[in-house]
């Protein structure tokens, strides 16, 4: 992974100190940790409003504990849908005989239609992140010319690997998501405007 990639990664609240360039990228990837989930710059502010009516209080006499709570319980690992992406860091391989993946798509999908699409020369893939939006799952080729900075694939549960989009290098899917002073902006932005300071 380049060092803008790494970055990014340390800047959205990931710790990247496994990393070694002579690695692969899957094997890299699989070396990054994070203990919170990630929100993108589109989301929409889900739960806010909830989390704001249980603690008004809070608020209205201590806005910095305020933020510093909602922080805390939106990157955290909770059990609340808030439309948050998870990283995920697991091998899919439906097209390497004798993978447990293998024969997964027989009859659904062809490796030549996926190798049309994406770039490697295995159609082998590792899982960086999965999100409750559409398209729900986010995809590396292992074998991705370029391993310091590799294209990421999207696809749907519903759709799976049936349509493929190309969601550009990990370095531009990555600033799609917000860094927690990021997250912090667009909340405050968002409860002052409708409730006031």
């Amino acid at each position: 992974m380049n060092q803008n990639i790494l970055n990014k990664l340390n800047s959205l609240g990931g710790n990247t100190d496994d990393v070694n360039e002579d690695r692969s990228f899957v094997e890299n990837w699989q070396s990054v940790k994070f203990t919170h989930y990630l929100y993108d710059k589109e989301w929409d502010v889900y739960g806010i409003d909830k989390f704001y009516e249980a603690n008004i209080n809070l608020y209205q006499t201590n806005e910095k504990k305020f933020y510093q709570d909602l922080l805390e319980h939106y990157f955290s690992e909770h059990e609340f849908f808030y439309g948050q992406d998870f990283y995920k860091n697991w091998l899919f391989t439906p097209f390497k005989p004798g993978s447990k993946d293998f024969g997964e798509f027989d009859g659904l999908v062809e490796e030549n239609d996926v190798k049309a699409i994406v770039q490697g020369t295995e159609m082998d893939f590792i899982c960086i992140f999965y999100s409750y939006g559409f398209p729900d799952h986010f995809f590396v080729c292992s074998t991705d010319p370029n391993q310091s900075n590799p294209i990421v694939y999207s696809t749907d549960h519903e759709v799976y690997f049936q349509e493929i989009e190309n969601e550009g290098t990990l370095e531009e899917f990555l600033d799609k998501y917000m860094t927690k002073q990021e997250f912090l902006d667009v909340v405050k932005e968002y409860l002052e405007s409708k409730f006031g300071k």
